[in-house]
């Protein structure tokens, strides 16, 4: 007698029916779990602001190029010691950064900016709350490796921010530092001085010659606590222009300019121009920092009270 198997087709088909939607229902379910991304890899969507839980370096502290650019070029030992103190940071052509001073205890900071021989062009801005700018400058330099930015602002009733703008194009880069200086005393940035200061009625100028040993010269402007406008040249021959700085200050005695500029070689003139109308005068101050001997000799004398003077 002949039998044959039970089919079991139906159940069968259905069973695999049954996995293969698990399958797929897996499958979709796994587009809509979150990935992780690989260890050291960083991108838009991951990377985190700078204090938001994610430890950064300083900037410049990890870049060979700004610190060379820090430390090349001809500065004097004063602004070398800035550079030392402050952390150096690259600002690109066309690029802002921004440095802030949240407590009041820091009432005054030293600006120094270079390049590695290239010109340079840039704004400086001291910003005191929501659109407020008590302080504006406008620096050029012609080679800001021979001829870097040393000023001092001074930050009083805090909390301050000191911005930095690069105008010039991208081929043009700029090495910036900020450091809060100390504040030794209170007394007149022109106390203690060897020159007389000169008043300069608005719209007038004055020009300051100097000896070829002079390496640098200490530049003071002030007012009574009118608004302070001015622009000052850096001259080495008949309008041959090195640097100028266009400055403008809201209250002349609370902010006073001060600044050093270096002066190389021969022929070096100063010249202070009062940009501001007749009713605004200014009070300046030009004489020699940092003298050397032409003799050869490789020490060099601080100009003012001697060789311990301070020039801020």
């Amino acid at each position: 007698t002949s039998f044959s198997l039970p089919q079991h087709k139906p159940q069968y088909n259905k069973m695999k029916f049954i996995g293969t939607a698990l399958l797929a229902l897996a499958a979709g379910a796994s587009a809509f779990a979150p990935v992780s991304p690989a260890h050291g890899v960083d991108s838009a969507l991951h990377a985190s602001a700078p204090g938001m839980g994610r430890m950064t370096a300083p900037p410049g502290a990890q870049n060979p190029v700004t610190q060379q650019i820090a430390r090349s070029g001809n500065s004097h030992p004063q602004s070398a010691a800035v550079w030392d103190k402050s952390n150096p940071v690259l600002v690109q052509g066309g690029s802002l950064k921004t440095w802030s001073f949240p407590t009041a205890a820091v009432e005054r900071v030293q600006v120094v900016m270079k390049t590695e021989g290239r010109p340079l062009d840039a704004n400086l801005e001291l910003w005191q709350g929501p659109d407020n700018t008590p302080y504006k400058m406008r620096v050029y330099v012609e080679d800001g490796a021979q001829r870097s930015f040393n000023c001092v602002i001074e930050t009083p009733r805090g909390p301050n921010t000191v911005s930095i703008r690069n105008t010039a194009n991208m081929e043009f880069p700029l090495v910036a530092g900020v450091v809060a200086a100390e504040v030794r005393n209170r007394e007149s940035p022109m106390a203690g001085a060897v020159t007389q200061p000169r008043t300069i009625q608005g719209g007038a100028l004055r020009t300051y010659p100097f000896d070829p040993n002079v390496e640098s010269v200490r530049i003071v402007l002030m007012t009574d606590g009118r608004p302070l406008n001015s622009r000052i040249e850096l001259l080495q021959g008949p309008n041959n222009i090195k640097q100028v700085m266009e400055l403008y200050t809201e209250d002349g005695m609370d902010r006073p300019y001060i600044a050093i500029i270096e002066t190389p070689g021969s022929g070096n003139v100063v010249r202070i121009v009062n940009t501001a109308t007749m009713e605004f005068p200014l009070v300046c101050q030009a004489e020699p920092f940092l003298v050397t001997d032409l003799g050869g000799s490789a020490e060099a004398v601080m100009g003012g009270s001697g060789p311990g003077f301070n020039p801020w």
